[in-house]
């Protein structure tokens, strides 16, 4: 048995990775470019080989078993580091500079990791970069299938943390912003209990900015301000602040990206009398799992933009 997996073939690694991803043959002998008759015989072969089920087979699709699952852990890690060698190789042929695709939640990509591809563009500016800003649970689920080379991240409970590398990022501070004619612009200081009476947007329950709020106001004996508008949207937050006396909840490097120049948006911050954080994020980078040369300089270029 163990000397069949060291001889086992990519193809038949990439057929396992593929079933476990689309729950069904035909899909993931597509994927693999091969016959289903072609694809059936090769998941029997391997089984066979090994003595045990790798995917219960049921109406709703194929479930890897507990073995299949050990094996599809393994599988998905050879697949992505051949894929990146293919990548890389033609990349280095055809006079390239390689490619990177990197996820951050909005804090990490507006201070470090935005700053860092435009360094990384001066130096390199054929490298192909892509950048997904979301939540940390998608961007977490987005890791773990191998969609990105690293990503900037809070941590949750679902988060094993022997399969990443977690080196340091930054804590964000909660600030409230208002359009400049706001009656709160020039009110000095502010209280939690004097926005009560305003609308406000902010994102929904269980995103790490809501939670630092909902803990700030509870420790302040105040219930959460019931109208509110849900979003994580920056355009939609800009059109409400123009549009409306809405109270928004941002973080800093958002509230830094619209006060500066060249945008100097006509807006404001209130000096509420209280500081509130968000926990922090954190670079995560999967354990043995190789990265480009591209994705290897844009890290290094994201840690020294955090290190400032």
């Amino acid at each position: 048995m163990t000397s069949y997996l060291r001889s086992i073939r990519p193809v038949q690694l990439r057929l396992l990775a593929a079933i476990s991803l689309h729950g069904k043959l035909r899909i993931a002998a597509d994927s693999c470019n091969i016959t289903v008759p072609a694809a059936s015989r090769m998941l029997a072969d391997i089984e066979a080989k090994l003595d045990t089920t790798l995917f219960e087979r049921s109406p709703q699709g194929m479930i890897p078993t507990p073995a299949g699952n050990l094996l599809i852990h393994h599988a998905k890690k050879l697949v992505h580091d051949v894929d990146q060698m293919a990548q890389d190789f033609s990349a280095h042929l055809g006079g390239q500079a390689g490619s990177v695709h990197v996820g951050a939640v909005t804090g990490g990509a507006l201070a470090a990791v935005i700053p860092a591809i435009l360094a990384l563009k001066q130096e390199a500016p054929m490298v192909d970069v892509t950048l997904d800003v979301s939540s940390s649970s998608r961007l977490m689920w987005g890791l773990d299938r191998g969609e990105y080379d690293f990503t900037l991240s809070r941590l949750n409970h679902e988060t094993y943390a022997h399969d990443f590398e977690i080196s340091p990022g930054r804590t964000e501070s909660v600030l409230f912003m208002v359009r400049g004619d706001h009656p709160l612009a020039r009110k000095i200081p502010i209280s939690l209990a004097d926005l009560l009476d305003f609308p406000w947007t902010m994102q929904d329950r269980g995103a790490p900015i809501r939670h630092a709020l909902e803990i700030a106001f509870h420790d302040q004996g105040i219930a959460l301000p019931v109208n509110l508008i849900k979003t994580a949207s920056v355009v939609a937050i800009m059109a409400l602040l123009r549009d409306s006396e809405v109270i928004a909840v941002v973080t800093r490097e958002v509230s830094a990206l619209l006060l500066a120049p060249p945008f100097s948006a006509d807006l404001a911050l209130l000096p509420v009398d209280l500081a509130i954080e968000i926990e922090p994020y954190h670079i995560l980078r999967p354990r043995n799992r190789s990265m480009s040369v591209a994705a290897e300089r844009l890290l290094d270029l994201i840690r020294a933009q955090l290190n400032r």
